[in-house]
């Protein structure tokens, strides 16, 4: 963490920049935490974590220091535990002390939160409650990684992407959903934490020649960031001890542009569900024009991701 000195001259100009807003008292405040470098908060953020009389954390004591690193003070009565674990009981008091007119701030220990990190419970209760919640924008590891990993679709960009929250830890629900990822047309975006990106990798593999942009401890001092095909992914962590620490966002890049165009994929889809294999795909070239081994190819994709 950087001393309070360094970010003192930040809490001047973050009330400079902010404090000419309205901040609305018995509102609570979601508030985004950098995802590693100290310097990715806004001056929003600062001047509403230094006005709030309560910050309900994730992580009392992470976020303590994280506070006391931008040179804010709270006691521990301005402190509030909320996590995945209390979350619903916890968000009762949240509301009550917004009944009373508290402005509240809520912070899971690095990101924004309701991503993958608690707060959503605490959100909807809040709203359920007549409440007003405000957000304050900020680092994300979903948007950080998309941003850097150039995904696109047929050599334009790509339409839409699917977060999909951590991989699946248990081996038959992994599985299942790699093999959903062959028929998704969009880039799909996972979280991994370290001790289980080897067993991921495995399993991502499977995917063959399809990209993966690989985000580890993503804007931390060891960075590192690769775009490489799915079945090298096992071996590109297992080049150096290193790759297997620190925190991982993957970006499933769609897969590589269609070597068929759709209305002959049209044709083909058609012709499988009447004929063999083989036998459409030989009629297809007939009708088509296209080369057989890439009509073939496209046959295979559109079987497994039918069954």
């Amino acid at each position: 963490m950087s001393s309070i000195n360094g970010y003192a001259s930040a809490l001047v100009a973050a009330s400079a920049a902010a404090s000419t807003q309205h901040y609305p008292k018995g509102a609570l405040y979601v508030v985004a935490t950098p995802i590693g470098n100290l310097a990715d908060i806004s001056l929003r953020a600062l001047h509403v974590l230094d006005l709030v009389e309560t910050a309900a954390c994730e992580d009392t004591r992470h976020s303590q220091t994280l506070l006391r690193a931008y040179g804010i003070h709270k006691n521990a009565s301005q402190l509030l535990a909320v996590h995945q674990h209390n979350e619903i009981e916890a968000s009762r008091t949240v509301i009550d002390r917004l009944q009373l007119g508290q402005r509240i701030a809520y912070m899971s220990d690095a990101g924004t939160p309701g991503v993958s990190d608690p707060g959503a419970r605490l959100v909807a209760a809040v709203r359920a409650a007549g409440l007003q919640v405000i957000p304050m924008p900020g680092a994300s590891s979903i948007t950080t990684l998309l941003s850097a990993a150039g995904v696109s679709v047929d050599g334009t960009d790509a339409q839409g992407f699917l977060f999909a929250g951590f991989i699946p830890g248990r081996a038959g629900e992994r599985e299942a959903f790699v093999k959903a990822l062959t028929s998704e047309s969009r880039c799909v975006v996972v979280l991994e934490a370290p001790h289980r990106i080897s067993v991921a990798a495995v399993a991502l593999s499977a995917l063959g020649p399809r990209r993966i942009t690989v985000g580890r401890e993503l804007t931390k001092q060891f960075e590192e960031i690769a775009t490489l095909a799915a079945h090298d992914f096992p071996a590109w962590l297992a080049a150096s001890p290193s790759r297997t620490r620190g925190e991982f966002a993957l970006a499933i890049h769609p897969a590589d542009s269609q070597l068929v165009p759709v209305t002959d994929l049209r044709v083909l889809r058609l012709l499988l569900a009447e004929l063999p294999l083989k036998t459409a795909v030989r009629l297809a070239a007939e009708i088509t024009g296209e080369p057989k081994n890439d009509l073939y190819d496209a046959a295979l994709s559109l079987r497994d991701s039918a069954q």
